[in-house]
């Protein structure tokens, strides 16, 4: 294995010092400023990224950016993690917010998902600016995000809405340092090359109210939803060679009730992960025929959750996407990983959503994930297993020094 970019007492602080700013979706600006500043302190290009989405959250947030431009033609690549966690959680055995390491893991929120890939990208660029200044060729873009935890990745869709440093133009490829191995369940080291997408959609209900007494006078809102609900989980899944399965979950049912009455208005709401081929018109016409088959006897009507920018391509999903892996990029990060990790990755594709689907579904952007190992991904006791984080590290910058021909 060539020498590590970091040592192990390095790799370690930086994770720390990034687990130690809580940063929950939203409330991230601590853990951005900290970037920001450390990406300046290193010499790395950085600037701070504002916006706004006033419809449906009102969240104001920030993304930590910078591009290496050699100022020569060459690759363009792009490297983008997110500095957001989901919300702390109970059942918590360590300190959610120290860093504290045993036998090799580093334990936090966060720690896997996914600031120990943030900590592996921000290693690695400053390696390869520091080897490679003055000798590579093209661009390497960079961003920190928030929100991806959020419910809609608005860290990532303000960067393309924005065009943050010409993304919408299109990189070689893309590489994203989430959890591979942790979110596939396989052994480091794992490469995700694609991921379902989804969708997701409400059905509301009117029904005819009426005194509880005589509820055959009245239209039950709540008891045709639970037809349409019995319907929908008959849907048959469509069926991808590489995504797998699309899966469909009623995730809410709301209702308006009234005292001693029958209630006139239900609203189910639906999660829907689907795969290459299906859309916002085939789940809608999905939803329509679990109707029809409930054949229920009040009004009803489908809306789909909306975009929270206009434009680019936003439908307010996420697109599933695959990645070819015969793509000269993915082979050249194979590569990388056997130089690293002395065994070539084994390869996944994701079940879930996420900022990936923007980027490798949206834009169409061939799109890796390559990240830590560990366990307890939204859960209690996250840990990241620290020699994979340098692993990954090390990955990065390998796969920088191929691809944009920098000496090392």
């Amino acid at each position: 294995m060539p020498e590590r970019i970091a040592d192990r007492k390095t790799t370690e602080e930086l994770l720390r010092q990034l687990v130690r700013i809580p940063s929950p979706y939203f409330h991230e600006d601590a853990v951005m400023d900290f970037v920001l500043d450390w990406l300046r302190g290193e010499g790395l290009p950085a600037d701070l990224h504002t916006f706004y989405e006033p419809q449906e959250t009102q969240f104001r947030g920030k993304n930590v950016h910078g591009c290496l431009d050699s100022g020569r033609p060459g690759p363009v690549i792009y490297l983008n993690g997110h500095l957001d966690t989901v919300p702390l959680c109970e059942g918590w055995t360590k300190p959610p917010y120290e860093g504290i390491v045993e036998d090799g893991k580093l334990y936090g929120v966060g720690a896997l998902d996914m600031k120990g890939g943030c900590a592996a990208m921000l290693l690695a660029l400053r390696a390869f600016a520091k080897n490679c200044a003055g000798s590579f060729c093209g661009r390497i873009v960079y961003h920190f995000v928030s929100d991806e935890e959020g419910p809609y990745g608005l860290g990532t869709v303000f960067a393309i809405a924005d065009d943050l440093d010409g993304i919408r133009s299109g990189a070689d490829l893309a590489i994203i340092a989430e959890p591979s191995a942790g979110f596939a369940g396989r052994k480091h080291p794992c490469l995700g090359l694609g991921a379902r997408g989804g969708y997701n959609y409400t059905i509301t209900l009117h029904g005819k109210t009426a005194h509880a007494a005589d509820p055959h006078k009245g239209i039950n809102a709540v008891t045709e939803a639970a037809k349409v609900m019995l319907e929908l989980e008959k849907t048959v899944p469509a069926r991808d060679e590489k995504l797998g399965h699309a899966a469909l979950c009623v995730i809410d049912l709301k209702t308006k009730p009234a005292a001693c009455s029958v209630p006139e208005y239900a609203q189910i709401e639906v999660f829907a992960h689907c795969v290459r081929g299906e859309s916002r018109e085939t789940l809608r016409a999905q939803a329509e025929e679990a109707i029809r088959r409930a054949d229920i006897r009040c009004g009803w009507d489908i809306a789909f959750r909306q975009p929270p920018v206009d434009g680019y391509g936003f439908d307010g999903g996420f697109l599933p996407y695959v990645t070819d892996e015969n793509d000269p990029y993915i082979q050249s990060l194979e590569s990388s990983v056997e130089a690293v990790c002395g065994c070539r990755p084994s390869r996944a594709y994701f079940q879930s959503i996420g900022d990936f689907n923007s980027v490798g579904g949206l834009l169409g952007i061939p799109t890796a994930l390559i990240g830590a190992a560990g366990e307890n991904i939204h859960s209690a006791d996250e840990y990241a297993e620290l020699d994979s984080v340098m692993d990954v590290a090390d990955i990065l910058y390998d796969f920088l020094v191929r691809t944009n021909g920098g000496k090392q």
